[in-house]
């Protein structure tokens, strides 16, 4: 073999080596989101079983409260729902035609005012606890996760801004919070780090939106919230989060159907 094919061998092995060790962060620290994946998921569960003890007591007071408190956690992990676990996405949280899930039980709690929900209410636990068991072993991957915290930032804008999905309980400010919360909390744990290592200004630049984004949603009430300055804080976000993938060796996430991979 010549040194010429020598040379060559070794930048390869040298630009793998240096994917790999860029990306081996990364990887570190979507592990490390883990924990918090859990512990979301697991107030939702949690919030769900008080919910049940509730309907079972025919408080319909105490059902409500409890089911604003599973909203909760549940709201804070729709950064990684939808793109790892689609399919209990969809039972658990479906909307607008709900037939399962909070707001089927929303719709009926709120709506109809009845406490009528075990079976919704069943089966909205089962699907939660089968989530909370995947959360141990899910892979988890960088890409994935930049995917949700896009597709998140978009939706918060676009399709919550004008009165949300949790419109029989009023709670859809308190949705769109707890969604900023689980943007701000993905992108400190995962992302910030390695972007402040190879871009500081557009690290910075995409804190700043994070922050403007939840101080536009820090009023008394939906109707005090400014539609047109959240959608843009929403899209300028949305662009920014997509040029940090060249910077984090990723791809550039898009809107569409979201995919773990």
């Amino acid at each position: 073999m010549n040194s010429v094919s020598l040379c060559s061998i070794f930048l390869v092995a040298v630009g793998v080596g240096a994917t790999r060790a860029d990306a081996a962060p990364l990887d570190e620290a979507a592990e490390r989101y883990r924990s918090y994946m859990i512990e979301d998921i697991g107030r939702a569960l949690a919030g769900a079983r008080t919910l049940r003890e509730y309907v079972g007591a025919r408080d319909l007071g105490g059902a409500k409260q409890a089911w604003i408190d599973a909203r909760a956690g549940w709201e804070r992990s729709e950064v990684f729902t939808s793109g790892f676990a689609p399919d209990l996405d969809e039972k658990i949280d479906a909307w607008p035609d709900a037939s399962s899930g909070f707001h089927a039980i929303e719709a009926r709690l709120f709506g109809a005012e009845t406490v009528n929900v075990e079976e919704q209410t069943d089966a909205l636990i089962v699907h939660l606890a089968e989530l909370d068991a995947r959360l141990r072993h899910i892979a988890l991957t960088p890409q994935g996760l930049l995917n949700g915290v896009t597709r998140l930032a978009y939706e918060v804008g676009e399709s919550k801004v004008d009165g949300g999905e949790s419109r029989f309980s009023g709670t859809s400010l308190d949705d769109m919070r707890n969604n900023a919360d689980g943007i701000a909390l993905a992108y400190r744990t995962i992302f910030a780090t390695a972007l402040e290592a190879s871009d500081p200004k557009l690290a910075a630049d995409i804190q700043s939106r994070v922050e403007e984004l939840r101080k536009v949603l820090d009023v008394s009430g939906l109707k005090r919230v400014d539609p047109a300055k959240l959608r843009v804080l929403s899209e300028e976000l949305v662009v920014a989060l997509q040029g940090s993938a060249q910077k984090l060796g990723l791809a550039r996430p898009t809107l569409e159907e979201p995919s773990p991979r």
